[in-house]
Parts: structure tokens; sequence; C-alpha cells
């Protein structure tokens, strides 16, 4: 997942950008997101969602797949922007939840099920009642996939426990991916998770433990998880906490300069400047 990198006039930064995308290719990303909870979607105005994903799109040039989180109030609103995503490029498209609380899950499932007739290409929900406050069961994902075919890919946002009940109880329907920046990734994939989403900070070390995983070298995938484990936990005990420190520790093994934060944000204290930079040194800059 994307970080979204601002200027010191307060501006998305096209350089970071490009420069996120390079590393993602070259340090071995299967694939790359952005405008997600990780990208800060809610402080981008719709003008700028739209520029990052021209940016993205143009810098990745379909080497590896994209998805674009969709973020908006109105199923008209979703579809256009889904249908602008295809129209970059996008493989598929991830819907967050319409801003709307305190309804019934049917609501939620008609919401997503309308922006899916709509359109002709897969489409994900981002299941993060953590984050978002607001997620479908079990049943109700599993009635959203018999009912929309397209609807296919879940981003689950919680524990290997949680997500492996959502597979059990999906019956195998649906691709399944988890995010909460890399936590629990060998037993996400052991759960039955197809993959997981992290933010740049610690990307390549997960795609390390994919690959292993994949492969069958469990113990030498746990290995790695220990090692990367600690930069993790730090930058994932909040969102304010990722979008402050995961953003600063992504940027010093990218080589950018000074982060310039948007408000409402989390202030950087010292100290954990000082853990950024110690995770940043023992991770080793990214190429």
């Amino acid at each position: 997942m994307l970080y979204a990198y601002f200027d010191g006039q307060g501006k998305l930064d096209h350089a970071a950008t490009r420069r996120q995308v390079q590393a993602f290719v070259a340090n071995g990303a299967h694939g790359m997101a952005v405008l997600g909870l990780g990208t800060e979607v809610n402080k981008l105005a719709d003008a700028e969602r739209r520029m990052l994903v021209e940016w993205v799109a143009e810098e990745l040039g379909g080497r590896i797949p994209l998805a674009v989180t969709v973020n908006a109030p109105s199923v008209e609103a979703q579809v256009q922007f889904a249908k602008f995503a295809r129209q970059q490029g996008a493989s598929w498209v991830i819907l967050q939840p319409p801003p709307d609380r305190n309804v019934p899950e049917d609501f939620f499932i008609r919401f997503f099920g309308a922006v899916a007739d709509r359109v002709d290409f897969p489409v994900a929900i981002q299941n993060a009642p953590d984050y978002i406050g607001v997620g479908l069961t079990p049943e109700g994902v599993k009635t959203l996939n018999r009912n929309h075919p397209n609807f296919c890919i879940l981003k689950g946002e919680g524990p290997a426990i949680t997500i492996r009940r959502f597979i059990e109880e999906t019956a195998g329907g649906l691709v399944v991916f988890n995010g909460r920046g890399g936590l629990e990734l060998p037993d996400n994939l052991r759960a039955g998770c197809a993959g997981m989403i992290p933010a740049s900070d610690t990307f390549d070390r997960q795609a390390r433990i994919f690959e292993l995983m994949r492969a069958g070298r469990e113990q030498e995938a746990d290995a790695v998880y220990r090692e990367v484990l600690p930069a993790i936990v730090f930058v994932m005990q909040s969102l304010d906490t990722l979008h402050t420190y995961g953003k600063r520790l992504a940027a010093l093994r990218l080589g950018l300069g000074e982060v310039h934060d948007r408000q409402p944000a989390l202030a950087p204290h010292g100290f954990g400047l000082e853990c950024v930079r110690r995770f940043a040194k023992e991770l080793g800059p990214l190429a």
C-alpha cells in the first residue's frame, strides 16, 4: 500500500510517489495498492485521489498488478471512481463502506452489491471494523459473494483467527488478503490468506516471507518474520502511528527527504524518531 507523501507546500509529492512504485517493483512486491487507510485517503480530495492513481499507473506500467481502494459516499460515486481506476489499469478495486452508521448489515450488503453490479471486473471490500467502525459478518460476506459473483476478494483487517473464520465460513468462495501492516503474517498465510497488503516500510521482508512460505520453507519464513516483527509492532500501534512513524521509516529506507504531515496528524516524538532511525538502519535501504 502506497504512502501519501506531501511536499513543503502541502501538495502531493510526485517524486516520492514514483520512488515508492520503483521500490515496489525492484524489491519483490507481487502487487501494489493505493488509496487505502495507509494512503490517508480521508485526507485527500477527489482530484488528489485521481492524480495519485494516474501517477502510480503511469510509473507502474502494468509490471505488477494494481489494486485501487474506492472511498466515496454514494453508489454512483463509487461506480464512477471504480471505472476510472479500471481505465487507469487497476486489476481490481477495494470498496470501503460509505459513511453511514447505525444502520443494519443489509444496508452495506445492498450498497456494495449495487456497486458490484455496475462494473464488470473483480471487486473486493475492505472489512475493517476496528479501523473504519463498521464491517460485515462472515454470513454477510458470504451473502454478498453469492449474490454478486464479481465480488470475489476480501481485504480483511483483523487477527489471523478472525480471518480464518471468514475463510472457513465462506467455504473458499473468496480470495482473502489481510492488512494490519503484516502482523501475524506467517499465521495469516497458514490460515489460508492469499497474501498481505502492508505499506512500503517493511514490504520487502514481507514479500520474502511470502515466497519462503509458498516454497514450504516455513522455519526460514518464521526467522525472517522474527527479524522484522519489532518494526511492524512499533508502527502498527494505531493508524496515527503508522502514518507518522511508518511513513518516516519508509522515507529513510527510500532515501527521501523531510516528511511533511497533512493535518490532523500525530506529531512525531523524539524517542519515536530514534526508534525509526534504528529500524531503518537494521532493515537497510530499498533499492
